[in-house]
């Protein structure tokens, strides 16, 4: 133990016992992230009518509650068409927009950056605002197609500076003699680059469809009717009566996160080619 204090841990010769501090600290803010998320998984098991902590009585009360109504299932099931398809559009839209300021020397591609970054930027309070008002002219609230387009405006940005930042790392001369040889450039880009940039796709996606699927704001204004959104339930019921449903299905979409990074993990890391010695 103490040799690993002496240790150097970075190749500036800084020891581990001189960023005890900054282990200690991380440590902390990880434990302050991570402890709600200890708290409402013991709470989605509890036979109580209210939200209790530690439950008195173990039950899977709340989860047969959840999958066997009917309002949580269609919202359930219309939150996960709207996530797939934000992430169906958001993903190469935002790749396609990543390559081209990339590989682009016009002068105004920073101002084209930031401006695809605009959403981050603004409250989304105002991006759910806007959308309501002009979707309202459009007759399209309360529309799938609503959702999606409004939730793709979210997750855009996103896309966008991941795959920015992979291209950045990328030798582009690999692309370059692929045209060379007569490749065109959409065969250039889909057979030599994609697959060095796999990994930020693939993480890019998953951004996406966890930006929609967990997005509240924009749903409490453009969703509802024939189209309600998880979220949007959740908080009315958290709003209108304390429903410990909330807790099981905040324990499901914890779990359904935690796999979806582990798979793109697993997934979306290039594999090394195999030693032929």
């Amino acid at each position: 133990m103490l040799r690993w204090f002496s240790a150097p841990a970075t190749e500036t010769q800084i020891t581990h016992g001189q960023r005890l501090w900054l282990y200690v600290f991380s440590v902390v803010i990880m434990v302050l992230l991570v402890a709600p998320t200890l708290i409402v998984i013991p709470m989605s098991f509890s036979d109580s009518q209210y939200l209790e902590f530690p439950p008195e009585t173990w039950s899977l009360r709340w989860y047969r509650h959840y999958f066997g109504s009917a309002e949580w299932m269609q919202a359930t099931r219309t939150s996960f068409k709207v996530a797939v398809l934000t992430m169906l559009v958001a993903t190469p839209v935002g790749v396609l927009a990543a390559y081209g300021l990339h590989a682009s020397r016009v002068r105004l591609v920073q101002a084209a950056f930031l401006f695809l970054l605009t959403p981050m930027m603004v409250p989304v309070v105002l991006v759910a605002i806007g959308a309501f008002y002009a979707y309202a002219r459009l007759n399209m609230l309360y529309s799938l197609t609503g959702l999606v387009l409004a939730h793709t405006v979210l997750a855009l940005p996103l896309v966008v500076i991941v795959t920015g930042s992979a291209l950045k790392g990328f030798d582009t001369s690999l692309e370059v003699a692929a045209r060379s040889l007569g490749a065109p450039r959409w065969k250039a880009f889909l057979t030599i680059t994609l697959p060095q940039i796999r990994f930020a796709v693939v993480t890019s996606a998953l951004l996406a469809f966890l930006t929609s699927f967990d997005e509240v704001v924009v749903a409490m204004f453009l969703s509802g009717g024939d189209n309600p959104l998880l979220t949007r339930n959740m908080f009315n019921a958290l709003r209108d009566q304390i429903d410990p449903t909330i807790a099981a299905i905040s324990t499901l979409m914890i779990l359904l996160t935690t796999l979806m990074m582990l798979l793109v993990q697993i997934f979306g890391q290039p594999r090394k080619p195999a030693d032929k010695g």
